[in-house]
């Protein structure tokens, strides 16, 4: 008992000496030491009723009431270290909860948030965690009932300085045991906080609530900054906080509705933040709240209703924490009633129609809600889709799929094919899908219009991530098509397949092969092999990896299965009157469906086989062809073969599904075992017996139509091609004698000079082959093969000889004898003579093949003939001289006359000396050939020349490039192919005319010329001559024109001439124009604010000073391209301006980071100085070219001041400083814009009033009446004022961005002092311009019209 009173004697000495001190020097009581606030506490937590009661009695003997403990109470909570504060918090609340506390008196707002304070303090400076304990399951304490054990005098008076100084010790700073103490004292102080809310109702003190929810929802928050994520410390804090929130919500603390919306307002940062332990907290309290509290009050549910809107109106706009936000929305609106869903999802459909921020969330939004909600088209319950929440939301983001913003548009493609992707796994989604996108019965018309126009502008998006997003899409959608793939989407997808971006390339060529796995279409199959196969030539390695990949997947494995289905072997079963009546064709279709005959056919098309031949070589060297694929492709032949022969077709006329000897000959060269010789045998007796008899006529061979190629004999042709390539490639496992036999049948098929063009070179190669592996060594393979090549030399040098002789002999018969032959003996003589001929050609070709496969050999009695052959008929008396025969060949026998030039062209490859000598006749033939198949072979040999003997070519390479305007488009895109290869490898360079000449393959009238052309400017020049469309656009503008002031020349050749585009019509300024923009767009834009400065100062300074005649047609179309130009928007860098949203746009298409923008920003500011720089010495240009026009009353005027309006327009900031600092020359602006715009209105409304058909509506009269004419000039001039005006204000005002010079800088007093000047009309400071071009401008009278008046 007397301790008890010794410490109610200390406590109350305390709490008077900190009343006194407050009375007399007026200032904030002096805290509570930590010794008395541990003394109060232990009395408090003791429980005694008495003992409280005697502490209360004692206070009002000292004149102290209850409310007398508040002052060094709050003074401790605010002012203490932490352990003190948090005492003294502790204190407060186990007052306010003792037996008969006087809870009115002791409450007081100011108290409450000093307590609220001290509890944010110590989370600033956290005490950890007790390691392996909660700590709010400690129901200790801090100081407990142990205070009333302490020895005396440990809580005196004269001891009390010294525990609040030791208190810093006691504070976070201190040894391990105290920081614990503190961490159980403030779990201890958030208890009693919450027991206190059920004793006081803060409704009458709503801003104590308000701090109250603030505090509570900041203390998770600074939990997980200072003591981390451990999961047992936040757990039981967020615990405690969930406690102190729900009881803040009865409606004894205010409205509950209205107290909600204050708690969950506070709450949207932690739902909107980073993953952590707050956001859980928030997002878990939110949910609980709307399940629990909010199902029984409406106040309550009508916050937590809208609770997803306000989150919507803070979300952020950047990726990730857009993502945190969709996510949290979604949680909390799937804990909602139907109906609340309901109602969000339709303000989401109609928040998709706002701004661009919320229309990208509601794109992320929309995904989501359609994903994670029950039920969304409604099948479960109705049945009816249509009408469904699910198919608005679905609606409304295929619309946000061509949104205005790229991003948006991405997002919405990209969640659409996700979207698709999972709803199409269940079949009752795919009836809704394909509803909504229009492949309905009912609405096939209006939904392939909707989602097919879509994807196929999509597709050709400018921006990439558009583009990819469309083509995941499109791979997505392959499942519910079903069959109603759109044609052009299919060619969308295979030109994607050449995108410059490797991300597009491999999403097209995912998307192509998802609809090739799915579909066996001839329109897929097509598009698929003439896309994806040549990609092998890809210069990334990975595509050329999914390439063979594909290849392999897609065709030669399904080769294997078509090749090893039992069917093929009961295909004989089938009785010979049913097999009769199916068909032979039916009847392979139906043995190998799916298209697989169509595959096989598109390979053996001219483009597709190059690429093909080089996937199998890819893969047959790294070793992942099977032997299957050989077998089976034998199989097939074998199947066809019987089933021709089933049908008692005649075998003659039967030929191997086109494609299978072409896939056999590539992979037998890598499976050779796996090929029977057998097999090889018997097609080789049957295609060299019935294929001698189909003879050929070269004449015929040479005007042969491209339909026609696929005839019978060229189809024979090309099997016994394919089939010799095959017996070379599977020569080493042949047999010795089968070996011999096959050698001597074909050198004999080789001197008997009757085989197909196609096949001579074949021949050559596969008895090359065979005598080289078949030989004991080399050098008796090199020797046996110079043997028989002198051999057939020798057999054609004679056929040549036989035929000039005949020729020249049949000439002069034909001269000498007047009276015609009889006609028989002159068709026998005819017949002869074309028998010799085709020998004759086939000896020719077979020379140049034997070229190929022995360099070495003697050809000395070979090139004079051919010399004769190739000069006969020149003009140049020296030849003339020559033996031959008087008729040109060229005139008689044109075939003969192109093979002698093509072989000659080998003969060259294999001999340099003679190449010299030769190489000059080569072109002057290319310049003068009128035969289309000569020049193109000519351009072909001349390549070669260009990669053996660079040197020696390359000043022919100007005659060259004069085929890229041959009349013939097979000559002009040859001639394209093959210089842009030389290019590309280096052995032309780009200098001279070659790049001028090289442009109008963008406006070459064959669109597959087009094609080639954007291909090589847009990608492969770009990145390996970055700097070339810079350094020569200039040039080209003068180029194009043909004009020649910048060279200084008078004249222009012929030959220039017809690589220009003259002419001032409409079709001649669009091809040009068009030239100009793809230039353009391939310049960085730091070259297109040079271009741009090149241009004013080449161009448009050189006609103001006369260097460029305004007066030559050339001249004025130069500077009206010049124009044109300048106003165009790809030579414009936009602004600096926009939105956030478009900022994060951009930021996230290209993904940059903090650094990126920094990087970003420092950019546009150098592009603003530039463009601020550019202009400014760009206007006195125009300035002096608009009078020097006027002089000259030229009609450029027209296009000069369209210019200038878009210049005004696009640069107002950059023009602004000029036309402040000078208002006059701003005045004349004005005045001259209004002049050309009422000009421009007057003309308008004549030809309006005129009427359609060039008369007046009134009585037929054709002019306008006087009356009539002052309206319109009226009315004219009222809307060109408007105009002028509409252009000028945002010079004026600045309304839209400020100028640089403003930007993250004070405005000095030079800035404005000319604007305020000018107004005035005095005389500011100087101008930033040059004070003689201001002179200059100011001394131009342009006030001079008749109109003025």
């Amino acid at each position: 008992m007397e301790e008890e009173q010794e410490l109610l004697s200390r406590i109350v000495a305390d709490v008077e000496e900190a009343r006194d001190s407050n009375s007399s020097s007026q200032t904030p009581s002096p805290p509570l030491s930590s010794a008395t606030l541990l003394d109060l506490q232990s009395i408090l937590d003791a429980g005694d009723v008495d003992l409280l009661d005697q502490f209360f009695s004692r206070l009002s003997s000292k004149s102290l009431s209850p409310a007398s403990l508040l002052p060094p109470l709050t003074s401790a909570m605010d002012s203490g270290p932490i352990y003190i504060s948090l005492l003294s918090s502790q204190a407060y609340l186990s007052l306010l909860l003792c037996p008969n506390s006087p809870v009115f008196t002791l409450f007081n707002p100011m108290s409450f948030l000093s307590l609220l304070r001290s509890l944010r303090r110590a989370l600033k400076s956290p005490p950890p965690a007790v390691q392996g304990e909660d700590p709010s399951s400690s129901s200790g304490r801090a100081g407990g009932s142990q205070g009333l054990k302490r020895k005396k005098g440990r809580g005196g008076r004269n001891n009390r300085g010294k525990n609040v100084c030791n208190a810093d010790d006691e504070d976070g700073g201190g040894g391990g045991e105290s920081q614990v103490t503190n961490a159980k004292l403030f779990y201890s102080v958030l208890e009693n906080l919450g027991s206190v809310l059920d004793l006081i109702h803060l409704s009458r003190f709503p801003d104590s609530l308000k701090s109250l929810v603030q505090t509570v929802v900041e203390i998770p928050v600074l939990a997980s900054e200072t003591l981390g994520n451990s999961s047992g410390s936040s757990n039981g804090l967020e615990n405690l906080c969930s406690r102190i929130l729900n009881r803040v919500l009865k409606p004894e603390h205010g409205e509950e509705g209205e107290t909600a919306a204050e708690l969950l307002k506070s709450l949207t940062p932690l739902i909107l933040a980073a993953k952590s332990h707050a956001r859980s907290f928030a997002l878990a309290f939110v949910k609980n709240l709307v399940t629990g509290l909010a199902r029984r009050s409406e106040g309550v549910n009508k916050a937590c209703v809208n609770l997803p809107r306000y989150l919507v109106r803070k979300a952020p706009d950047k990726a990730e924490p857009r993502g945190l936000a969709v996510d949290a929305i979604v949680d909390i609106v799937k804990v909602m009633e139907l109906n609340d869903q309901i109602v969000f999802v339709e303000y989401v459909v109609k928040m998709s129609e706002g701004k661009a921020n919320l229309r990208i969330l509601a794109v992320d939004l929309m995904l989501n809600l359609l994903l994670l909600l029950k039920d969304p088209f409604g099948l479960r319950t109705n049945g009816e889709s249509e009408g469904s929440w699910g198919f608005k939301c679905l609606e409304a983001l295929i619309q946000r799929c061509s949104d205005s913003s790229a991003l948006t548009r991405a997002r919405g493609l990209s969640n659409l094919a996700q979207l698709v992707g999972i709803l199409s796994s269940d079949d009752r989604n795919h009836a809704v899908l394909r509803q909504a996108m229009g492949f309905g019965e009912d609405n096939v018309n209006k939904g392939e219009s909707r989602i097919d126009d879509m994807l196929r502008r999509r597709c050709m998006d400018e921006k990439a991530n558009v583009r990819r997003a469309a083509l995941l899409l499109v791979s997505k959608l392959t499942a519910i098509f079903a069959g109603n793939l759109d044609g052009i989407v299919l060619k969308t997808m295979g030109m994607a397949c050449s995108d410059p971006l490797v991300s597009i390339r491999k999403a097209a060529i995912s998307a192509l092969s998802q609809a090739f796995r799915t579909y066996s279409d001839e329109i897929v199959i097509t598009e698929w092999l003439h896309s994806v196969p040549r990609l092998i030539a890809d210069n990334e390695t990975s595509i050329q990896e999914e390439c063979e990949n594909l290849f392999l997947e897609l065709v030669l494995d399904r080769v294997s299965k078509a090749g090893s289905d039992p069917r093929l072997h009961n295909a004989s079963s089938l009785s010979h009157s049913k097999s009769h009546k199916m068909g032979v064709e039916r009847k392979m279709e139906l043995l190998f469906p799916d298209g697989f005959l169509f595959i096989l056919k598109t390979i053996y098309d001219g483009e597709v086989t190059p690429w093909v031949k080089k996937i199998c070589s890819s893969l047959g060297k790294k070793k992942r062809l099977k032997p299957v694929i050989a077998s089976s492709l034998q199989n097939i032949i074998r199947t066809s073969e019987s089933n021709w022969q089933s049908h008692l077709m005649p075998i003659e006329k039967w030929t191997a599904p086109p494609g299978a000897w072409l896939l056999l000959s590539e992979v037998s060269a890598h499976l050779s075992e796996a090929v029977d010789w057998k097999f090889l045998h018997h097609h080789w007796q049957l295609l060299d017996k019935f294929g001698a008899t189909n003879e050929f006529d070269p004449e015929e061979d040479l005007t042969r139509d491209e339909g026609s190629i696929h005839s019978d004999s060229v189809a024979w042709a090309g099997d016994r091609v394919f089939l010799l390539q095959t017996i070379s490639n599977v020569s080493l496992e042949l047999p010795p004698d089968p070996a011999a036999d096959l050698a001597h049948n074909l050198l004999k098929r080789i001197q008997d000079f009757n085989m197909h063009s196609t096949e001579v070179n074949a021949h050559v190669k596969a008895l090359k082959t065979i005598c080289k592996r078949k030989a004991a060594d080399p050098a008796e393979a090199e020797t046996l093969v110079g043997k028989w090549v002198q051999q057939v030399l020798s057999k054609a040098c004679k056929i040549l000889e036989q035929y000039m002789d005949e020729n020249s002999k049949a000439t002069n018969e034909n001269s000498f004898f007047t009276p015609p032959k009889s006609g028989i003996r002159k068709s026998k003589r005819a017949a002869a003579a074309s028998r010799l001929l085709a020998e004759t050609v086939n000896a020719v070709q077979t020379i140049g093949s034997l070229v190929l496969v022995c360099p070495s050999a003697d050809m000395n009695d070979v090139i004079p003939l051919l010399y004769t052959i190739i000069t006969s008929g020149n003009s140049d008396p020296k030849l003339r001289k020559l033996p031959g025969p008087p008729v040109p060949v060229k005139e008689t026998a044109p075939s003969l006359y192109i093979q002698a030039w093509l072989t000659m062209g080998k003969i060259c490859l294999a001999d340099g000396k003679l190449a010299k000598n030769y190489i000059p006749l080569f072109v002057q033939e290319l310049e003068k050939s009128d035969l289309a198949p000569l020049r193109n072979n000519l351009v072909v040999t001349m390549a070669d020349f260009c990669v053996h003997y660079t040197a020696l070519v390359d000043c022919y390479i100007p005659k060259i490039t004069k085929c890229l305007r041959d009349p013939c488009e097979l000559v002009r895109r040859q001639t394209f192919i093959l210089l842009s290869r030389l290019l590309q490898r280096d052995y032309v360079k780009w200098r001279g005319v070659l790049f001028q000449r090289f442009l109008l393959a963008l406006v070459d009238d064959s669109e597959k010329i087009r094609q080639l052309a954007d291909f090589l400017f847009g990608n492969i020049l770009k990145v390996k001559a970055p700097l070339l469309a810079y350094n020569s656009f200039v040039e080209a503008v003068f180029v194009l024109n043909d004009c020649n002031a910048h060279t200084g020349s008078k004249n222009t050749r012929t030959e220039d001439r017809q690589f220009s585009i003259r002419g001032n019509d409409e079709s001649s300024r669009s091809k040009r124009m068009h030239i100009y923009v793809s230039l353009l767009k391939q310049m960085a834009p730091e070259r297109l604010l040079a271009t741009f400065a090149k241009l004013c100062s080449e161009i448009l300074a050189a006609a103001s000073d006369g260097m460029l005649k305004l007066e030559d047609v050339t001249g004025q179309a130069v500077l009206q391209d010049a124009f044109q130009v300048l106003a165009c928007k790809e030579i414009r860098i936009q602004p600096a301006r926009g939105s956030a949203a478009d900022a994060g746009e951009a930021g996230e298409e290209e993904g940059g980071g903090g650094d990126g923008n920094g990087l970003s920003a420092k950019g546009r500011a150098i592009t603003q100085a530039i463009r601020k720089s550019l202009i400014q010495n760009t206007i006195p240009i125009f300035i002096e070219l608009k009078r020097l026009l006027e002089s000259k009353n030229s009609p450029l005027i027209g296009s000069l001041m369209e210019c200038l309006r878009v210049l005004l327009k696009d640069y107002k900031n950059e023009i602004d400083e000029i036309l402040i600092a000078d208002k006059q020359l701003q005045k004349e602006l004005a005045y001259d814009m209004q002049r050309y715009e009422a000009a421009k209105a007057k003309s308008a409304a004549a030809s309006e009033a005129a009427g359609p058909s060039g008369y007046g509506g009134g009585g037929g009269v054709g002019f306008l009446s006087p009356k009539d004419k002052r309206v319109a000039s009226a009315m004219a001039d009222k809307a060109a004022e408007v105009t002028a005006r509409s252009v000028l204000r945002e010079v004026n005002r600045g309304v839209l961005s400020p100028p640089l010079s403003a930007m993250n800088k004070p405005k000095l007093k030079t800035a404005t002092a000319a604007g305020t000047v000018g107004k005035s009309g005095g005389s500011g400071l100087p101008s930033a311009r040059p004070a003689e071009v201001l002179e200059s401008v100011r001394r131009r009278q342009t006030f001079m019209s008749d109109d003025e008046s």
